[in-house]
């Protein structure tokens, strides 16, 4: 349940989300509202107002189309969420990635570097190069635009004094994931239906997130002044294997199928992606508050009940 404190503090205040119709910004877009926050919500297609939010179809790599945002909607926080997510290492990828991830991120600080006093949350990744990682190589063309944005981010921040943090999000997780090509709904609709899951070796340790969580910490850092030219790690600070993941999956739903592992190949330079959570806590106040199993638990019930 949220504070009256935060309830003072959201309501009726103008908030902009891009990305407001993928997975994470669904779960935005329901608690802003149900805080009184007034709602504008940014899609590249037209939706329908469930939680009192206003509509506009934009795509925020066009510049004109995000000035225009930012001049019509005069948000007092801007939660950047639009994103094109893939973490396949192929080079057809990443002028897409460039073009979604890196020049929306240009556009919007530009635009917001005009109206002092706009806060701004980025939606980063735990894929992103940490300043203590050396010359190691970004795993992927996503790692590399959203390392990048955090790059300019920090010069908007500290050149134009534009009040923006980025979230270094874990891997996310939760009901409302419609896309069966990220490992837990894959993994738990396979299972539901009685049919296998293959997998690779499932050897990798990532740290799994609720979105729930995610949602509450991006509130924070909208909240929080002292987060402006910082970045955080959203995470549990826990890493679980893939192959401990699934196989709690297959635990929680039951049945006869199980996953099968080493079916498909491992990708080049992949490694452990794990949360440092006390930069949050300290400055943030935030932690997450779902564990792994009851989270894969709510999500199991979610899909058993949308795809009884």
């Amino acid at each position: 349940m949220p504070s009256p404190a935060q309830e003072d503090h959201w309501c009726t205040r103008p908030v902009l989300v891009t990305g407001a119709g993928g997975f994470i910004g669904t779960h935005l877009v329901r608690r802003l509202g149900a805080l009184g926050a007034r709602v504008h919500a940014v899609s590249r297609r037209s939706r329908e107002s469930s939680n009192g939010e206003t509509w506009h179809v934009a795509d925020v790599a066009d510049a004109g189309a995000v000035e225009w945002l930012i001049d019509s909607t005069r948000p007092a926080v801007v939660f950047h969420l639009a994103s094109e997510v893939a973490g396949a290492r192929d080079p057809r990828l990443v002028l897409p990635m460039l073009h979604s991830n890196l020049t929306s991120v240009v556009n919007l600080l530009t635009a917001v570097a005009a109206v002092p006093g706009t806060r701004v949350v980025l939606a980063g990744s735990l894929e992103e190069l940490r300043p203590d990682e050396g010359d190691r190589a970004p795993s992927s063309p996503y790692a590399v635009s959203k390392w990048a944005a955090d790059g300019y981010a920090r010069m908007f921040h500290h050149l134009w004094d534009v009040q923006v943090s980025n979230l270094r999000i874990g891997m996310v997780y939760g009901p409302g994931r419609q896309d069966t090509r990220k490992l837990v709904p894959y993994v738990a609709l396979s299972l539901l239906r009685g049919r296998t899951p293959e997998l690779g070796s499932g050897t990798r340790h990532l740290d799994w997130v609720y979105v729930d969580d995610v949602v509450d910490a991006f509130l924070a850092a909208g909240e929080t002044p002292d987060a402006a030219g910082r970045a955080f790690d959203i995470g549990t600070g826990t890493g679980t294997s893939i192959r401990d993941t699934a196989d709690l999956l297959s635990k929680i739903v039951g049945g006869r199928a199980r996953p099968r592992y080493g079916v498909l190949g491992d990708r080049p330079l992949d490694s452990a992606r794990i949360a440092d959570p006390a930069p949050a806590a300290e400055i943030l106040g935030w932690q997450p508050a779902v564990g792994l199993e009851e989270g894969l638990r709510r999500t199991v019930d979610w899909f058993a009940r949308e795809n009884g």
